[in-house]
This record gives structure tokens, C-alpha cells and sequence, in this order.
């Protein structure tokens, strides 16, 4: 089949189920584009998704940008994001248009309640998954902890620190003391 096609076929599908934003995606991503498809490596699903979550833009529609433009170059890369987009616009349209009139609706309240908790408990499985291929050694936990706590006593802190900052700051730090030295 034509890669383009098969790019927007792909994305469409993904696009359709994309609850929850980048990080509730990537179990599924993962399924599907590294372990079916075989576009990607896991690795590099997670160097995707750590400069989609730099960059302007929601993380997914990133990955989908960045592995099109892997498989298909720019033309790629346009159709993987047009497949991706395609569903969310159209449901986004179609609740829009009706929304107003059933959000006070108990069964309406109900079923968004209920869709949180599942959108928390994927965004869960995706930072376990994170975890495990990024928190490797004591220096990736040592990163880890530094950043943690920065995020968490950045509240109390006279100015907080950005998190673009943190992210340089991170890959200044794994140049210099990550474990594949060049």
C-alpha cells in the first residue's frame, strides 16, 4: 500500500481513540506503531514524544508529525497530522454543535466523570512506561529527583523555574553524564 495512505490510515485510527492527550496515547502507540507496525523503535517513541512535549502543539499530533515525516518525509509527515486530525475535528464540531444544550444533564456529568478516571488511569500506564525506559541507573534517578522536587518546592520558590528551563537543563545534564558517552 501507498506509505502516504497507509500514514493517514493509521493516524486516522489513532486519532479516532485519542483520549486523554499525548501521554494516554502512548501505550497505544507504542502497540501499534512500534511493536505492529515497526515504524519506530520504542526508543525512539520516547525521544518522540520528549521533544513533542518541547515543542508548541499537543504531544501527539508532535509524534504523529515526526514519525510521518520519518516514514514519508514533509509529505509524510503533512498527512500523518491530517490523519490524526481528521476524527478529533469532526467529534469537537459534532459536540460542539450539541454540548450546550445536554452539559447539565446528570448522564452527561456522569459519563465525563467516568471518561477522567480512565483518562487518568492510561496517563498512568504511560508514566510507568516512561519510567522504566528513562529512570535506567542512579544518575537517571538522581535527574529525576532533582527535577521532582524542583517541580514540586517551584511553587514555594521566590521565582519559579520554567519548565523549558528544566528540559534544557536535563539534556545539558545527559550530554555530559549519560551513560552512552560519544
Amino acid at each position: 500500500m501507498n506509505i502516504l495512505l497507509d500514514l493517514y490510515l493509521a493516524f486516522l485510527r489513532i486519532g479516532l481513540v485519542n483520549f486523554g492527550g499525548g501521554y494516554a496515547m502512548l501505550p497505544l502507540l507504542e502497540r501499534d506503531l512500534a511493536e505492529k507496525r515497526g515504524w519506530v523503535t520504542t526508543d525512539e517513541l520516547m525521544d518522540y514524544f520528549a521533544i513533542g512535549q518541547c515543542t508548541p502543539g499537543l504531544i501527539a499530533l508532535n509524534v504523529a508529525t515526526f514519525i510521518g515525516n520519518k516514514k514519508g518525509g514533509v509529505a509524510g509527515g503533512i498527512i500523518a497530522t491530517a490523519g490524526f486530525l481528521t476524527c478529533p475535528i469532526a467529534i469537537i464540531l459534532l459536540i460542539a454543535s450539541f454540548l450546550s444544550n445536554f452539559a447539565e444533564l446528570a448522564v452527561v456529568k456522569n459519563a465525563f466523570a467516568g471518561i477522567r478516571v480512565c483518562v487518568c488511569v492510561l496517563i498512568l500506564e504511560a508514566v510507568l512506561k516512561l519510567w522504566k525506559k528513562s529512570v535506567v541507573d542512579r544518575t537517571a534517578f538522581a535527574l529525576y529527583l532533582a527535577i521532582f522536587l524542583l517541580m514540586v518546592f517551584s511553587a514555594v520558590l521566590p521565582a519559579s523555574v520554567p519548565a523549558f528551563a528544566m528540559v534544557i537543563a536535563a539534556g545539558v545534564f545527559g550530554i555530559f553524564f549519560g551513560k552512552d558517552k560519544v
